[in-house]
C-alpha cells in the first residue's frame, strides 16, 4: 500500500494534514530550499501536537556533502524524537564518506536518503545505503522551478529504482513537485510513499500554506489504509489505481480511452537480423473503462491515457521481445490490472520490415465475475 506524505511547516499545517488523513507528516521549510529545515523547536512542538497519531519525518536542510556537518545535523534532528530523518545526497565525491559517517545513527534512527532526479542521480548508490543501514531512499527534485519528477525521471526508469531499492530492504518514496495527474501514473509502480508539498497549496505555490481542500483531493487519489478500529474514509468509487476495486455503478456504462499512433523504438523480433538494435513499432490501444460518475471534474473521476503510454514505455524498456504477440499480451495484461478496465484492444505494428506495416491486434477482457 502506498502511503501519502505531506510536507508541512509546523503545528498549524500539521493540523490540516492530520484532519485530511495523511499517513506521514513531514516537516520542511519550503522557503529555505528543496530540503529546507525547520527549527528543532518547531519539530518538538509538532511532535507533541501530533502525539503519535501519525509518523513524523523531518529534513536536515540543503547541506554541503561534508561527513561531519551532515552527521551533526542528522544527530540534532534525530534527538527531537522524529520517526524518520531525511538527508539530501547531492552529487559529490564525499557521498560514500557521508553515508559511512551516518551508520552509527542509522543503527538507532530510521534514515531516509534523498536523491535528486534533476541532478543525474546515481542509483548504484543504493547498495551502499543498505550497507550503512539506511532505512530507505527516495527521489525528489532539487530545483523546483525546473519541472516535476517525471520531467527528469521517465516512467520507464522508475521500476528499476523501486525494485532495486526494495530488493535491498529499503523503503522507497517518490516526490518532486508532484501534481494530481502524476498520482495514477506512479501508483502502479508501488512506491512505499508519495510525497507532496506544492500540490497541497492549491494554485498558490509551494511556499504558501497548505489547504484542506487540496489535501482532501490528494488523499482521495492515494488509496488510504484502513485505520485500526475503523474503516477507511476514502470513497473507493473514485479510485483509478491498480489493485483497488472502484465499486463502480455498472449502469453508468463505459468510456473508451485510446492511444493512437504511439511510435517507439523497440528491441523486437525472432530473426537474427532483428537482434542487437531497435526498430520502430506503432501501438494503438483502446481501453473500455467503467465510469465512476456522469459529471467528471478532476483526476479522481477519469482513467488517464498516460497510464497506457507509461505501461508501454515500461514494458519496452525491459529489453528484447521475440514476438509482436508477446508484446501485445504484455501491454494488455498491464492495462487490465487496473480494475476499472473491462476490455482492451492492443495493436502492435512493426514499421520497418517492408513497404507496409505488419503486426498483430488482440482483444482481451476482464475475466473476474462482477467486473
Amino acid at each position: 500500500m502506498t502511503r501519502m506524505l505531506a510536507s508541512v511547516t509546523g503545528v498549524d499545517e500539521a493540523e490540516i494534514a492530520l484532519s485530511g488523513g495523511v499517513d506521514i507528516v513531514d516537516l520542511k521549510d519550503p522557503k529555505a530550499g528543496a530540503l529546507g529545515a525547520v527549527s528543532t523547536q518547531t519539530i518538538r512542538r509538532t511532535i507533541s501536537f501530533i502525539a503519535g497519531r501519525a509518523p513524523v519525518s523531518a529534513v536536515c536542510g540543503d547541506l554541503p556533502m561534508e561527513p561531519e556537518t551532515i552527521r551533526g545535523k542528522a544527530e540534532e534532528i534525530a534527538a527531537t524524537g522524529v520517526d524518520y530523518v531525511k538527508i539530501g545526497f547531492f552529487p559529490s565525491e564525499n557521498v560514500s564518506a557521508c553515508a559511512a559517517a551516518l551508520e552509527p545513527l542509522a543503527a538507532r534512527t530510521k534514515l531516509i536518503a534523498v536523491l535528486f532526479a534533476d541532478l543525474a542521480p546515481d542509483f548504484e548508490l543504493l547498495p551502499m545505503l543498505a550497507k550503512h543501514r539506511f532505512h530507505g531512499a527516495m527521489v525528489d527534485t532539487a530545483i523546483k522551478a525546473n519541472g516535476r519528477l517525471l520531467d527528469h525521471l521517465p516512467p520507464e526508469r522508475i521500476p528499476g529504482f523501486i525494485n532495486r531499492a526494495k530488493s535491498l530492504g529499503l523503503i522507497v518514496g517518490l516526490s518532486g513537485s508532484l501534481e494530481t495527474p502524476d498520482i495514477p501514473r506512479l501508483l502502479p509502480f508501488a512506491p512505499d510513499f508519495l510525497g507532496f508539498r506544492g500540490a497541497l497549496c492549491g494554485n498558490s505555490g509551494r511556499v504558501a500554506s497548505i489547504s484542506a481542500e487540496a489535501v482532501a483531493q490528494i488523499r482521495e487519489l492515494v488509496p488510504e489504509e484502513s485505520r485500526a478500529g475503523g474503516p477507511s474514509s476514502v470513497d473507493y468509487r473514485l479510485l483509478a489505481a491498480r489493485g483497488y476495486s472502484p465499486g463502480t455503478d455498472p449502469t453508468l456504462g463505459t468510456d473508451k480511452i485510446f492511444v493512437r499512433d504511439f511510435v517507439l523504438p523497440v528491441q523486437i523480433g525472432a530473426y537474427s537480423f532483428e537482434h542487437g538494435h531497435t526498430q520502430k513499432v506503432r501501438f494503438d490501444v483502446t481501453a473500455d473503462v467503467l465510469q465512476v460518475t456522469d459529471h467528471p471534474e478532476d483526476m479522481r473521476h477519469v482513467f488517464s491515457y498516460d497510464i497506457i503510454m507509461d505501461g508501454i514505455r515500461t514494458i519496452v524498456a525491459r529489453g528484447h521481445v521475440q514476438l509482436s504477440e508477446a508484446l501485445a499480451e504484455q501491454v494488455a495484461t498491464y492495462i487490465l490490472e487496473n480494475p476499472r478496465v473491462v476490455r482492451v484492444t492492443v495493436r502492435v505494428e512493426k514499421l520497418e520490415l517492408g513497404p507496409g506495416g505488419v503486426g498483430v491486434e488482440i482483444e482481451r477482457k476482464r475475466q473476474t465475475a462482477g467486473r
